[in-house]
């Protein structure tokens, strides 16, 4: 009785925090969800209509929609491969003895801190700008043409960006992952004659399943999302070279005032992103009961 007693005192504490949380998740998306049903043009107020799934239709059959997916994809996988292996690669440097390893894991660790927007600016004007750029400064000191990054290779040229911003984080959950490795497995195959690279592939490789599935499935759910980077740097060009869901969203909706189809454009981003966390959700469930 007593526990009853308990549970039900506890539930009713946190019974207001649930509803504030349910409040601010469902309402919004209740909204987006009936405006998504409405033609409503911001530049033609009062003239809203209901036209059912017409948005929906509109929005799936857009030649727009499917580059928007591609690019998505691309995107997600490319950042993920980069911070994934170049985060195993910083996490075992940092895990050995060197001179100044404080200074140098303050320096890995600081792109982190920096604001999307802010790294984005930095990388356009002072790295990939192909007149006054750091790239195009070495480039035309060995003699060769510059490259112009956001004209050539727009969508690469994000994902560097973005993968500069997030390979931190993944340096930093395999580093902790690595640091909590039995020692006295790697002394032992390394007493009986085992090389460096079987010692990594047959024991460090497999301690490291689980912090790279978590760092696979954290960095998913952002990099869904991202926005700031393709706005400050290509405008999701050229043409759609460089757009993503999220940047398709926002243009039908804030550039040419659609609010009907953003909305609609909302939702089928929701539900992919939410397949797509399902998805991994269950990967990462498999990996853990392993």
């Amino acid at each position: 009785m007593a526990t009853n007693h308990s549970r039900s005192t506890a539930r009713l504490m946190v019974s207001p925090a649930v509803f504030l949380l349910l409040c601010w998740m469902i309402v919004p998306l209740a909204m987006t969800v009936y405006f998504s049903l409405l033609r409503y043009n911001l530049l033609s107020p009062g003239t809203e209509s209901f036209v059912g799934l017409a948005n929906y239709q509109y929005f799936l059959t857009d030649p727009a929609f499917f580059a928007a997916i591609g690019n998505t994809l691309m995107l997600l996988g490319g950042v993920l491969f980069i911070t994934v292996c170049g985060g195993v690669l910083l996490a075992l440097l940092l895990d050995r003895p060197i001179w100044g390893q404080g200074i140098v894991r303050i320096l890995v660790i600081a792109p982190f801190f920096v604001m999307p927007t802010v790294s984005a600016l930095v990388w356009k004007n002072m790295f990939m700008n192909p007149v006054s750029g750091l790239f195009a400064y070495a480039a035309k000191a060995v003699g060769v043409a510059p490259f112009d990054f956001f004209a050539q290779a727009p969508l690469m040229s994000i994902i560097l960006i973005v993968s500069w911003q997030w390979l931190p984080f993944a340096t930093l959950i395999l580093l902790t992952a690595i640091q909590s490795l039995d020692s006295e497995q790697l002394e032992a195959s390394e007493m009986d004659g085992a090389p460096a690279i079987k010692r990594f592939w047959h024991i460090i490789l497999p301690h490291l399943a689980r912090a790279i599935t978590v760092v696979i499935l954290i960095q998913t759910i952002f990099l869904l999302s991202i926005f700031a980077e393709i706005l400050v740097t290509t405008n999701g060009g050229p043409g759609y070279a460089s757009t993503n869901l999220t940047f398709l969203v926002y243009a039908q909706s804030l550039l040419q005032f659609d609010v009907g189809g953003g909305s609609a454009g909302g939702i089928v981003a929701v539900v992919l992103a939410n397949i797509v966390a399902i998805f991994l959700m269950r990967l990462v469930g498999k990996n853990l009961d392993l």
